[in-house]
């Protein structure tokens, strides 16, 4: 959520930064706000100068010694009652209101972040390995699946319908193998504290991770139960400080967290969502951080190498893709994403975003610092980001590490997690 201050100083500034974004109607939303707020704090003043005087008369009865004064102005009280009551219900309903709009303003673009209407104006900014030169025709992993007997697209239909499979022997256990390899990477490594939140929350967490109201419709409900099945592990993470002030020499917080995720696909037929690249259920390590205004850019770079530390020691080619305004999502302030090659589809496949919300995230759950004792408490910075998300970098390594024979070879980190495990043979070999 956006500082209301700052709208109500800087107006045609928020304007012009939400203009750049994809995010028709935000413009306008400004105005509202403008004029819900002017409402407020009028309302809001009349209802205080009329406590005052209720207040101050209130003294004054306690006094009186004449009764028909007093009763006079006990009955000029009761009037006065009734109009703070309805000042109190306009208040309300009035914030209410306020609240609905700001909630609906997504997060103004850094001023780094390339300005563009859409993804063709992303910036690729690195790249890292080369794609490798195979010597024959590498295969898409909707055929090398199936035929290793590690994916069943045919009965993921039977169970669940369209964008559900079923992963089979050596794939259910490669699968396992890199959510409890990353996990461990980014532990041992980068230095984040694992966390297994739970996987159903309920609806203010899904506000305070700026997930509602923009994206309800794309979440799983259990009306009975309240509880919301968590789109990614964010949602949980975001909220684990909600409500608190926390220690400024506590900070940066750096929690990672495996969870499954679920998501109501809006997809399209075609090429895109062949395989397995996309489906409303999908596994993924995620790593976020707490930190002070101040350095919270340095850590947005810093997560960007954490998650190319995981393609790196996997060994396959990535680059990173920096987001312009159009495409840089409703929380984020700025984005990147991680990409792998994956030469059986042919395409750089979407790993990783990694994102600095500022204190937008902040805002909405009440999550503060005290840069020192007794100082006033700040809103803290918020990132989040995959490292990494699955099932594609499980579509670049059958891809990467294809054989001839139509073999998979399994990258060495991961074999110790597969028992020693080195390559995975088609089922009739």
């Amino acid at each position: 959520m956006l500082d209301i201050a700052l709208i109500r100083e800087k107006p045609e500034w928020v304007k012009e930064r939400l203009e750049t974004l994809n995010d028709p109607g935000a413009v306008e939303r400004i105005d509202t706000i403008l004029e819900l707020d002017a409402r407020r704090r009028a309302v809001l003043k009349e209802l205080e100068t009329l406590r005052a005087e209720r207040n101050r008369v209130s003294k004054q009865i306690g006094r009186m010694k004449d009764q028909a004064e007093r009763q006079a102005r006990i009955s000029e009280m009761r009037e006065l009652g009734k109009r703070i009551d309805g000042l109190e219900e306009q208040l309300k309903s009035v914030e209410a209101e306020l609240q609905e709009q700001m909630l609906w303003v997504p997060n103004l673009p850094h001023e780094s972040v390339p300005i563009g209407p859409d993804e063709s104006y992303n910036v690729v900014r690195e790249t890292h390995g080369k794609p490798k030169e195979f010597d024959f025709e590498p295969r898409p992993h909707w055929e090398l699946g199936p035929a290793l007997g590690i994916i069943d697209f045919e009965r993921g239909v039977k169970l669940s319908g369209t964008r559900f499979y079923v992963l089979m022997e050596d794939g259910a256990r490669l699968h396992r193998a890199m959510i409890s390899w990353m996990l461990d990477y980014h532990v041992r490594h980068h230095g984040y504290t694992e966390v297994l939140p739970p996987f159903m929350v309920r609806q203010a967490m899904m506000f305070g991770s700026a997930q509602f109201p923009k994206f309800r419709e794309n979440v799983y409900y259990d009306a009975e139960e309240d509880f919301y099945f968590i789109p990614t592990a964010e949602v949980p993470l975001t909220n684990l400080h909600r409500d608190e002030i926390l220690d400024g020499g506590q900070l940066p917080l750096k929690y990672v967290a495996y969870s499954p995720c679920f998501r109501r696909e809006k997809m399209s037929a075609g090429r895109d969502v062949r395989g397995i690249k996309r489906g409303h259920q999908f596994a993924k390590v995620e790593m976020y951080r707490f930190t002070t205004p101040e350095t919270s850019y340095q850590a947005l770079e810093e997560m960007v190498r954490d998650a190319g530390d995981i393609c790196d020691a996997l060994g396959i080619p990535w680059r990173v893709v920096e987001m312009a305004t159009g495409d840089l999502g409703f929380a984020a302030a700025k984005k990147y994403d991680i990409e792998m090659w994956a030469p059986g589809c042919g395409e750089w496949l979407e790993v990783s975003s990694i994102s600095n919300t500022e204190a937008f995230q902040a805002r909405r759950a009440n999550i503060r610092y005290r840069p020192e004792p007794g100082a006033k408490p700040r809103f803290v910075h918020t990132l989040n980001g995959s490292g990494l998300a699955i099932p594609r970098p499980m579509i670049a390594i059958l891809e990467n590490y294809q054989q001839p024979d139509g073999s998979v070879v399994i990258p060495e980190v991961l074999r110790p997690y597969m028992g020693g495990q080195e390559v995975i043979r088609p089922k009739d070999a």
